[in-house]
């Protein structure tokens, strides 16, 4: 599932103090792999200074190409940070090795809250360590709304489910994501279903009413409604919380006098995490199982979600993250907010084929 999402190919950054040679230079590198754009570089630089471990550290802007990679085994990473259901998969296909929590003290940290929720896919939190983490729901371009429906739910997923709402905002121009595992789970919640259902008639009954507002639907897209938000050329888009926050940040970047609204869905929303893991056949896993504990710092996680703007599931990071951040309860859910987000396992094979078809349909408008 992409929650981040980037253009251009990954490229990498060496980033090292002090000089690295011979035989010891191996057990000096440490090789990570993770959504780009997605960590304050100084995080970097401030773990070498203090380990004499030099980092090498590529990005990837699609859950596939790390699935891929690991699954082909000898990626050569020592640390990657797979989404949730992905990180499920692949645990389930032994790609991943056991933590030696024992060298991980700053795990005493962790947020409960967070750390049980992860459980959903590394049960007994055996392998995954929270990095980040955040929810679906509504983008939207604030006047633009108010202009097509002055009493618009905007914190309700009937922008998008019922069609005579939806529909008032089709000229101004609504996406959505083009993930059935973010939208079904959506429109199953909305049905009063359970939003991880496996059941195809359930499905089928979110497929039906997804169905009834395509023709309001601009586009399905993961990623360009993140643009389209911030230069003010759609009105509406179901995305991922990082994602309209990013287009809330380029549109007052750009001073272009658009504001955009985040809005976690009062029915529930989806509840993503990006965590650790190393992978069993990693070169260095001492050096993954030291910047884990380095970046669980919870001054220095705090400077990644300060600098990405995304929760974090380190709970007495709290008190260094910016105020602004902290207070916003889009990025942090009160608790009745957070009793409301649910998780989502992967589907099996033939659940997987019911989705595809289902998804296929859906998008064709046929």
């Amino acid at each position: 599932m992409i929650k981040h999402v980037f253009s251009g190919v990954a490229l990498s950054a060496m980033l090292s103090v002090g000089a690295i040679s011979g035989a010891n230079a191996a057990d000096k590198e440490l090789h990570i792999f993770n959504w780009s754009d997605y960590i304050d570089t100084s995080i970097i630089d401030d773990f070498t200074k203090e380990t004499g471990i030099k980092v090498v550290y590529d990005v990837y802007d699609s859950m596939e190409i790390l699935e891929t990679k690991m699954l082909a085994g000898g990626s050569g990473y020592d640390i990657v940070v797979p989404t949730d259901r992905n990180l499920k998969r692949m645990i389930d296909v032994g790609v991943f090795q056991d933590l030696d929590k024992s060298k991980i003290p700053n795990l005493s940290h962790m947020w409960d809250e967070i750390t049980t929720r992860l459980a959903t896919y590394d049960p007994g939190n055996k392998i995954a360590v929270n990095y980040m983490w955040g929810t679906t729901g509504i983008g939207y371009n604030v006047e633009k709304i108010k202009a097509a429906m002055p009493d618009a739910p905007v914190d309700s997923m009937d922008m998008f489910f019922k069609p005579e709402v939806v529909s008032k905002f089709k000229d101004c121009g609504v996406y959505m994501l083009d993930s059935p595992d973010d939208v079904i789970p959506a429109a199953l919640n909305y049905l009063g279903l359970p939003p991880d259902s496996k059941d195809p008639a359930e499905i089928a009954k979110a497929g039906e009413l997804i169905e009834k507002v395509r023709p309001y639907i601009r586009k399905f897209h993961s990623s360009e409604y993140i643009q389209a938000l911030a230069n003010g050329d759609i009105c509406l888009a179901f995305g991922y919380s990082g994602d309209v926050i990013q287009a809330r940040a380029r549109a007052t970047e750009a001073n272009n006098k658009v504001e955009v609204g985040y809005a976690i869905p009062k029915e529930g929303g989806l509840l993503w995490m990006d965590s650790m893991a190393i992978p069993k056949d990693a070169p260095n896993p001492e050096a993954a199982l030291a910047f884990i504990n380095y970046i669980q710092k919870p001054e220095v996680i705090a400077k990644a979600t300060n600098y990405v703007a995304y929760a974090n599931g380190n709970k007495d990071s709290q008190a260094f993250v910016d105020k602004a951040i902290m207070e916003d309860p889009t990025i942090y859910p009160p608790a009745d907010v957070m009793k409301k987000l649910y998780t989502t396992t992967p589907n099996d094979p033939k659940v997987q084929r019911v989705v595809t078809r289902l998804w296929t349909k859906i998008k064709s408008g046929t």
